[in-house]
């Protein structure tokens, strides 16, 4: 009896084990983590923007379906990708270049 207790205990041990977060799709392609992307967004986007990304923010405006080519160009460079035209025309934003690995993350959380 004793040996069967072990032997369930042992399984019951891998199978907790093996139980983690399932793997992102995203991450295998190249593409961010939609849930690291948000935790990023609303800590460091809402100030100016929308805590929903769909809606305009107090200062920056609505960047839900913002490309990653745009994120990039907004916060490293803070300028546009070539032949974007701008929803605001202001220059408030300034370049974020400590967030430059987590522009993957966003971009699939706006998407």
């Amino acid at each position: 009896m004793r040996g069967f207790q072990l032997s369930s205990l042992l399984a019951i041990a891998l199978l907790v084990g093996a139980c983690g977060e399932a793997p992102n799709p995203s991450k295998r392609d190249g593409g961010g983590d939609a849930n690291r992307g948000k935790q990023v967004y609303l800590a460091q986007c809402t100030a100016c923007h929308a805590s929903d990304p769909a809606k305009e923010g107090p200062l920056g405006p609505a960047v839900k379906g913002s490309s990653r080519e745009l994120l990039e160009a907004r916060i490293l460079r803070s300028s546009y990708p070539p032949g974007y035209a701008p929803k605001r025309s202001t220059t408030l934003m300034p370049p974020q270049p400590t967030l430059e690995s987590d522009i993957p993350d966003l971009a699939t959380f706006l998407r």
